[in-house]
């Protein structure tokens, strides 16, 4: 049995993520970044980790590309979004909505409202102030350092904030996806020497949805009404097939086989003469 290492990258488990992030990011930007900076820019974009933020002019794009970390930093720690960069393109921002009824109310709290900045340099100092302020503000009330990013959680929580601790199980996830499909038959005490404090329930998930894909992409090949297998799929069918069934690949009958996959898949498979 060949390993299916090609097969294995489209197979890799998504991350999940509550609702939109994109909207997310757009409805609290002015939180994030500040109203003199919001009203000049816009996220615009959310692709494979890096935002695209329009903004009203090259100066503007300029500034603001000195603060890429800043804002990496404020929006994960704002939102929960896992940034790793952030773009500048100068284009079309519109009128913004007026303030929510939630900014509505904590502006009626503040004591002393902060005027709006008058330049582009002085908006851009103050997000400046305002993230470095709150850095230390957290510092102060004990929150600690996420072993993975950096960033400030609270102390209660784990070692990694929720974004991290969420790739940190993708990642795992991955790593019994692949031995899964290189090394099948060798069952959950094979694996479970590859992989650090491996419970068997953990095992019997991955493999559970490892399984359901599989049979999914089994049945897309049955559907296309195709009558020979690409190597992909012989791979993916042996590795099936061991999964499945539990047993030694020298214990694994034709007639096993032809049961489990139905006589139409088999045929396609092994041809109709094999026995």
């Amino acid at each position: 049995m060949q390993p299916l290492r090609a097969a294995l990258s489209s197979w890799q488990p998504a991350k999940v993520v509550a609702g939109d992030p994109l909207s997310h990011l757009r409805a609290q930007w002015a939180t994030i970044v500040g109203e003199d900076i919001a009203s000049n820019s816009r996220p615009a974009e959310l692709i494979r980790g890096s935002l695209l933020v329009v903004t009203r002019s090259a100066a503007w794009s300029q500034q603001l590309s000195f603060l890429s970390e800043r804002i990496v930093d404020a929006v994960r720690a704002s939102t929960g979004v896992a940034l790793e960069g952030v773009r500048f393109r100068v284009g079309r921002i519109g009128s913004r909505p007026g303030p929510s009824s939630g900014r509505k109310a904590a502006a009626r709290k503040r004591t002393e409202p902060r005027p709006a900045a008058a330049t582009l340099e002085s908006a851009v100092a103050m997000f400046r102030h305002d993230v470095t302020s709150a850095q230390r503000a957290k510092a102060s009330a004990g929150w600690k350092e996420c072993n993975r990013c950096g960033i400030r959680i609270v102390p209660e929580t784990g070692p990694s904030c929720a974004p991290c601790a969420n790739a940190r199980g993708a990642e795992r996830s991955a790593a019994i996806a692949r031995l899964l499909f290189e090394v099948p038959f060798l069952g959950y005490s094979g694996i479970s020497e590859h992989v650090e404090n491996l419970s068997r329930d953990e095992y019997e998930r991955v493999r559970a949805k490892l399984l359901a894909r599989w049979w999914d992409a089994l049945m897309q090949l049955q559907r296309s009404g195709r009558k020979r297998a690409s190597r992909r799929e012989r791979d993916i069918v042996s590795s099936y097939v061991l999964l499945k069934t539990r047993l030694d690949p020298e214990k694994i009958a034709p007639a096993v086989v032809r049961d489990l996959l139905g006589e139409e898949l088999y045929k396609i498979f092994y041809g109709s003469d094999e026995t």
